[in-house]
This record gives C-alpha cells, structure tokens and sequence, in this order.
C-alpha cells in the first residue's frame, strides 16, 4: 500500500467510488420497483377511472348512495357499502365517486335539505375506501412475502369495514351542537 500522499489519494478515491456505488446502486433498485410495481398499478388505476367516468356508473352510484346522506343511520349504511372489501379497491382510484358522492351531500347541505351536523359524519362515510386500491401496491413495494400480501390486503379491507362506521359515530359525536 503505498503511503503519503499517493495513498491519501488512493483512499479518498476508494470512498468516493464506494459512494457512487452506492447512489448508482439506489437509482437503480428505485427504477426497477417503479417499472415492476408502480407503473403497472398507475396503468390499472387509469383504466377503473377511464371506465368509471366513460360509462357514468361512478355518477349512478353516487346519485344512488347520496340519497343516504340525510341521517346517521344512512350515513353508517354508506359507510359500510363503500368500505365492503370487494368493493373498496375498486370505488378507491381517483376518489371519483367519494368526489361525487361528496360534491352532492355537500350540495344537499348548502341547500338546507340536510344538517350542517352531518357534514363531517358524512365525510368519513364516503372515505373508508382511502388507500385500499394502494394495499397490494404498498405491501409489494414493501418486497412482503406473497404469503403477507395474502393476508394483509384482506385484513386491511375488513379492518376498513369495522373503522369507516366507527368514524361515523365518532365524526357525528364531534359535530354534535356545533351549529347550533
């Protein structure tokens, strides 16, 4: 190993190639996770919203389920309804219909036909869906074992089931004499 400053040299070189290594390594692993998971997930996302706003189902489906906006018990019954686990990762993409949904509670609400009070229940009704579209996405990313992806998308879809409706409760304690 030479010394002096040759070797001073020789060592600064080493560590700054370790560190390049290291960043080219990084840019690397990044652009394949984006080509293998993410890129697929955004052409699939693209599509559910092309086909939802093409056909004009999000906008029948969200006439239909705004009409439970007008009580509590509606608004529990949303909540449920977006939050079914088969039906979540399909309503999630883009939010369309919570949009829609929310736009018309929203509009309903300004229009005196349904309480102020229930504008924040009503949020949380028409969002338990939020990120289950992205569960099998974010668990791959994760580089989960097919096992944990197995279990974990359907444990957090039920889970959502359970929360989305304790929300509800929670949201219309909150707002509970607030415009009063």
């Amino acid at each position: 190993m030479p010394g002096g400053f040759s070797g001073v040299l020789s060592n600064i070189g080493r560590a700054v190639g370790g560190v390049v290594n290291a960043l080219y390594q990084a840019g690397r692993d990044s652009i394949d996770q984006v080509i293998r998971n993410i890129l697929p997930f955004m052409a699939f996302i693209s599509l559910i919203i092309g086909i939802i706003n093409a056909t004009g189902i999000g906008n029948a489906i969200a006439q239909g389920l705004s009409a439970l906006s007008g009580s509590i018990l509606g608004l529990l019954i949303l909540s449920v309804i977006v939050s079914f686990p088969i039906l979540s990762p399909v309503l999630g993409p883009g939010a369309v219909i919570a949009q829609v949904i929310g736009t018309l509670i929203g509009t309903q609400i300004a229009n005196g036909n349904v309480s102020p009070i229930m504008a924040l229940p009503a949020l949380y009704a028409i969002n338990p869906q939020v990120g289950c579209d992205f569960i099998p996405v974010g668990l791959s990313l994760g580089e989960a074992e097919p096992e944990t992806v197995e279990i974990g998308v359907p444990a957090v879809l039920f889970s959502r089931t359970v929360t989305g409706p304790i929300a509800v409760v929670i949201g219309w304690v909150a707002s509970a004499g607030m415009f009063q």
